[in-house]
């Protein structure tokens, strides 16, 4: 088997099992959780970085002041899309956070249309409008916009986007975004240890420990990620993208228990159905580049 397909899969079926991890640490507020994940991760790469002997992108990169800006807003942007998805878990609402992500690739088809100047297929814009259509119907169904899932599917839209238009890779650009946010998550928990009010100061040893490990459970999906998408076609990197919200909704429902209404389904059915019609053109398309004559 590809070993490109294995590090992929294996990177989101880590993220897909996240709640989990969260559900681990519920008794800390979803923004000391953020905090710690910022910090660990920080320390994680830093040490992967100094194994590997790769600082010297580090000098140019701080000399530049619209490449800090830009991944000082795709820190932001990270910062935001983790807050909002551990409310979520630990707040009961593991389903809602799965739809985020089931929309997500078709938010990307929007901001390349709208950002980039990309000129989407009939077929993509079909699954478009079916996802748009589902919303719909979970909007009319619930009485209110899913919230949840569409500031999920935006933030990391929004994120996958500018790290699109970024020059660093996985591991540097994402050593840069955690020492961007170092300034503010460093003092904030120092402050609150010293207080005596923060995790590290009134929760047990395991509790603690589950918050160190944020650092690898961070890094390596996103690694593993980086590895195998350099060895995949974008069509297979397409399909397996799905594992995520596909374990994350079956964690909700049968795990956590978490209720769903049998009207919501159908607005699920038809983001199923967008993904699907989303991933079959995809496939169809890049068959027919393989086998084009040159």
């Amino acid at each position: 088997m590809n070993t490109g397909i294995v590090q992929a899969a294996l990177a989101y079926a880590a993220w897909g099992l996240f709640p989990l991890y969260f559900r681990q640490v519920a008794q800390v507020p979803a923004f000391e959780i953020v905090l710690h994940r910022t910090v660990w991760s920080l320390v994680f790469v830093m040490a992967v970085l100094a194994a590997m002997r790769r600082f010297a992108w580090l000098g140019p990169v701080l000399r530049q002041p619209r490449l800090l800006l830009a991944f000082a807003t795709s820190a932001l942007l990270l910062s935001g899309n983790w807050l909002m998805y551990v409310w979520a878990v630990n707040n009961g609402h593991v389903i809602d956070a799965s739809l985020g992500y089931f929309i997500n690739p078709l938010v990307y088809v929007l901001l390349g249309y709208l950002v980039l100047k990309e000129r989407p297929r009939r077929l993509q814009w079909a699954a478009v409008a079916l996802a748009g259509a589902g919303v719909l119907w979970l909007t009319w169904q619930g009485g209110q916009l899913p919230w949840i899932a569409l500031v999920l599917a935006g933030s990391f839209g929004l994120y996958g986007l500018m790290r699109k238009t970024a020059s660093l890779g996985a591991l540097e650009g994402l050593a840069l975004e955690t020492l961007l946010l170092a300034p503010m998550a460093v003092p904030l928990l120092a402050v609150w240890t010293w207080r005596g009010s923060s995790a590290l100061a009134q929760a047990d040893a395991a509790t603690v420990g589950w918050l160190l490990f944020a650092g690898p459970l961070t890094a390596v999906p996103l690694l593993l990620f980086a590895s195998g998408a350099r060895r995949i076609t974008l069509a297979t990197l397409g399909l397996l993208q799905y594992i995520g919200p596909t374990l994350q909704f079956i964690t909700g429902v049968w795990l956590f228990h978490e209720p769903f209404q049998q009207g919501k389904l159908a607005g699920f059915v038809m983001i199923w159905m967008a993904l699907v019609v989303y991933s079959a053109e995809g496939i169809w398309m890049s068959r027919r580049r393989a086998t084009a004559p040159e």
